[in-house]
C-alpha cells in the first residue's frame, strides 16, 4: 500500500472518529426555552355591574380550590353594593384517585418565576376586562387572597400595576417580595387585613410576631384579625371585614 493511501486512510478515520465525537456531544446537550402562548382563563363572579357599586372584590383561593367553590365563602357579602370577582388558577388537576374531584393551583416551584409573571399577567388583564364595565372611579377596590392565594394576591399587588384601597391575607404570610423597600411601600399606600385562626397549624405565633415586628419596622400598619378556626375562611369574620365591625386582635 502506498503511503499517500496510508495517510489517506488514517486521515479518514480520524474524521469517521470526529464526527462520532460531534454527533455524541450532540445528542447530550439541552437547553431549555419558553415561548409566550395565548390560553384562556376562567373566573366566576357574584353580583352584577350597576351604577350602585361600591366595592368590587378580586378573590384568589387557596390551593386545589376552584374558583366557583371558593365564591361559595363569598354569598354573605352578595348584598348588591359588591361585585365579587373570583380568578381561577391557570392549572388544574384531579385531586382523587377516581380523578372525580378537580382543583386548581396558581403555581408550583417548577419554573416558578415564570408561572408568577404569567399569573400576574392574567390578574392584570382580569382587573382591565372588569373596569371595562364598571367605573373605577366610583368604587373600592379589595383584593383577598387566601392561604396558596395570599402570595397569588400579594405578588400581583407588588409586580402588577393595580391600584387597590384595601388587601386581605387571609390564613398564609406575606411572601419574600413584600420584605423590599419597593414591597413595604407599596403596604403602605393601602389598607391591609392580616387574617389567620387561632388554630391554624401552618401559622405560628412566632411566625405571626415576626411577621408583625417587620411591618412594623417599615412603617406597615396591618390590622390582625383572628378567629377560632382553623386554615379555612370564615364567614362571619369575613362579612365583619368588610362591614367594618371587627376589633384588630394584634
Amino acid at each position: 500500500m502506498h503511503e499517500g493511501s496510508r495517510q489517506s486512510g488514517l486521515h479518514h478515520s480520524d474524521l469517521l472518529s470526529d464526527t462520532a465525537s460531534t454527533r455524541y456531544d450532540l445528542t447530550m446537550e439541552r437547553r431549555e426555552h419558553h415561548i409566550k402562548i395565548e390560553r384562556t382563563a376562567r373566573y366566576v363572579t357574584l353580583g352584577e355591574p350597576h351604577h350602585g357599586l361600591a366595592q368590587v372584590w378580586f378573590a384568589c383561593h387557596g390551593y386545589g380550590q376552584l374558583a366557583h367553590e371558593f365564591l361559595d365563602h363569598f354569598e354573605v357579602l352578595n348584598d348588591g353594593t359588591r361585585l365579587i370577582v373570583a380568578a381561577e388558577g391557570l392549572s388544574r388537576f384531579y385531586r382523587d384517585a377516581a380523578y372525580r374531584k378537580i382543583g386548581a393551583s396558581w403555581m408550583t416551584s417548577e419554573d416558578r418565576l415564570n408561572e408568577i409573571d404569567d399569573y400576574v399577567a392574567y390578574l392584570e388583564s382580569l382587573y382591565t376586562h372588569v373596569f371595562e364595565r364598571v367605573d373605577r372611579d366610583s368604587v373600592d377596590v379589595v383584593v383577598l387572597g387566601f392561604s396558596q392565594g395570599v402570595a397569588t394576591a400579594a405578588r400581583w399587588i407588588a409586580h402588577g400595576t393595580v391600584h387597590a384601597e384595601h388587601l386581605i391575607l387571609w390564613a398564609q404570610l406575606t411572601p419574600p417580595e413584600f420584605r423590599s423597600r419597593e414591597g413595604f411601600r407599596r403596604l403602605r399606600a393601602l389598607d391591609l387585613t392580616l387574617v389567620y385562626g387561632t388554630r391554624d397549624k401552618s401559622i405560628t405565633s412566632a411566625h405571626l410576631a415576626e411577621q408583625q415586628d417587620r411591618l412594623e419596622a417599615h412603617g406597615v400598619e396591618a390590622r390582625h384579625v383572628s378567629f377560632d378556626g382553623g386554615h379555612r375562611m370564615d364567614r362571619d369574620t369575613l362579612l365583619a371585614i368588610a362591614k367594618g365591625d371587627v376589633t384588630a386582635t394584634g
